[in-house]
């Protein structure tokens, strides 16, 4: 056991554990499985109890993306670039990050996006104050995703006003 494993709770299987991490939310297999490991189940354990939560559809990897993607469009204004880094990072394959971005990205306007999130920083405001917030603006847009020559052409309509 390393220094950041933990015992596992007595008379706890991986499955049980399994189950109750995914009721509290959507995880992927790679996040539970980490977390089973962690906990300090053993390894054959773990793959038992991840083949028989993927064959209940407990875990499901797609749904997890598409449930990631949706959070990152209507809570937090993102882009598909950032969306699909974040996917990536909870462990799902790419092929399955792109059809889960296919998925949320075809219902959306990417343009009414890209003005959401402006707007939520512009607080109310119709244009932008000087350059250096202009370059700010800039720097946000695109940490959240966005494209570069997108944001810059939203930028400059705000800049001149429309």
């Amino acid at each position: 056991m390393t220094r950041f494993q933990a015992k596992p709770r007595p008379g706890a299987s991986p499955y049980v554990e399994g189950l109750r991490m995914l009721g509290r939310r959507e995880l992927s297999e790679k996040q539970v499985r980490e977390r089973l490991l962690r906990k300090g189940h053993e390894a054959d354990d773990v793959e038992a109890a991840i083949d028989r939560l993927r064959a209940e559809r407990a875990i499901d990897d797609a749904r997890v993306a598409e449930a990631i993607a949706h959070t990152a469009t209507a809570v937090h204004r993102r882009g598909r670039l950032r969306v699909r880094r974040q996917i990536e990072q909870a462990g799902i394959a790419p092929a399955t990050a792109r059809q889960a971005l296919d998925a949320v990205f075809n219902e959306l306007d990417d343009d009414a996006l890209l003005d959401a999130a402006l707007a939520k920083r512009l607080r109310g405001r119709e244009t932008i104050a000087d350059e250096a917030e202009f370059r700010r603006l800039f720097r946000y847009l695109v940490g959240q995703g966005f494209e570069p020559d997108r944001a810059l052409a939203v930028l400059k309509r705000h800049r001149t006003g429309r």
